[in-house]
């Protein structure tokens, strides 16, 4: 008599998830992953479903699973697939739909706009609409109540520093985020930010053209997000920079320029290698990158570690590094506005903990 096996863990159905996007042999009928696979229960699959939807691999996920299942015969596995997807797909439509009306409407206006992280997950679409521009705030808030009867939602300190808006719009079920004039934590990236939108590239997505940042661009601001901020990685976040990386559209030497001129030269190196080592975990060959990007990451990916749905980057000492070397490069600079900015994250950092501690939620601080 058979034993069943015990049900995957979250952290199992992580590495499933992983390796369905990321493993290079991963379509292989005869491979261990379709075997995995052909032996998810209903629960597990769930599971599977919940981790793709918080980690924005849903569309590109259960599409390669369904490909397996079929590939296997197994019919009814791969309708399990078909409920999810077409929910995500419905949401990503809605999604672009508003996203093309709120551009026009900017450049209606003669207001610059740019589309940040909602698009990189391509043919996945982020749980919010961001936008930067370099427009005024007031002209910003005007447009979108004026044009979509926008609700602004309540702004945290967070947001008061770090210069953004998020906007409720009737008949769309995710937020609109909109930065304006500054990015980071804490609004200290004004050189990044400034020049933004005349660095920015022209996508075509579902027949209609937005401007997104460029390579480099895109990579400075998921590392901000990622290493500086919310210190965690989304799968997505591995998925989207490692097919950017092998693109060939990266110029390193550009990038590390760049990101000098920031103050997250380190971070980004950081990222970068996070990512690489990820891949290779997963059964993929490293990717190729530069050996100056190597030498001046702070840490290694095996240090990532999996914690409530997301890969997480210890704050203690490793990110705590990264925020010194970055706000020590602000004052050698002589950016005195922007150094006073970042020299509040600890304390904003420092209310939010205490505020999650005492009441069990950080809104209004963080």
């Amino acid at each position: 008599m058979s034993v069943p096996s015990a049900p995957l863990s979250s952290n199992e159905t992580m590495k499933v998830l992983s390796n369905l996007l990321l493993s290079p042999d991963v379509r292989d009928p005869n491979s261990s992953m379709a075997m995995t696979l052909r032996n998810l229960s209903r629960e597990e699959f769930g599971t599977l479903v919940n981790l793709a939807h918080s980690n924005h691999v849903i569309i590109r996920g259960l599409t390669i699973y369904r490909e397996i299942m079929l590939a296997v015969h197994d019919q009814a596995r791969a309708e399990w697939a078909a409920p999810p997807i077409t929910s995500e797909r419905a949401r990503i439509v809605t999604g672009i739909g508003f996203l093309r009306r709120i551009c026009d409407a900017f450049d209606e206006e003669g207001l610059d706009v740019t589309v940040m992280k909602s698009l990189d997950h391509w043919p996945d679409f982020g749980s919010d609409i961001d936008l930067y521009t370099n427009a005024p705030a007031q002209a910003v808030c005007t447009l979108m109540q004026k044009q979509f009867d926008a609700e602004i939602a309540h702004r945290s300190w967070g947001d008061r520093l770090a210069c953004k808006w998020n906007f409720n719009i009737p008949g769309l079920p995710d937020p609109v985020e909109v930065h304006s004039g500054r990015l980071g934590q804490t609004g200290e990236q004004l050189v990044l930010a400034s020049r933004l939108p005349k660095r920015a590239r022209k996508i075509e997505i579902e027949g209609e053209i937005f401007r997104v940042p460029s390579a480099s661009d895109r990579i400075m601001i998921s590392t901000l997000q990622r290493m500086y901020r919310h210190f965690y990685f989304r799968l997505c976040d591995i998925v989207d920079s490692a097919t950017l990386i092998s693109s060939g559209d990266l110029n390193y030497e550009e990038l590390r320029s760049s990101a000098q001129a920031a103050g997250i030269w380190e971070g980004v190196a950081t990222y970068l290698v996070i990512v690489s080592d990820y891949v290779r975990s997963c059964g993929a060959v490293a990717l190729d990158l530069p050996s100056f990007v190597k030498k001046s990451a702070h840490f290694e990916g095996n240090i990532v570690y999996f914690q409530g749905s997301f890969l997480r980057v210890p704050i203690l000492p490793q990110s705590a590094g990264l925020y010194r070397s970055q706000f020590a490069g602000l004052l050698r600079r002589g950016d005195l506005q922007s150094s006073a900015r970042l020299g509040l994250l600890p304390w904003l950092a420092t209310a939010a903990a205490i505020g999650h501690k005492i009441t069990g939620s950080d809104k209004g601080i963080w």
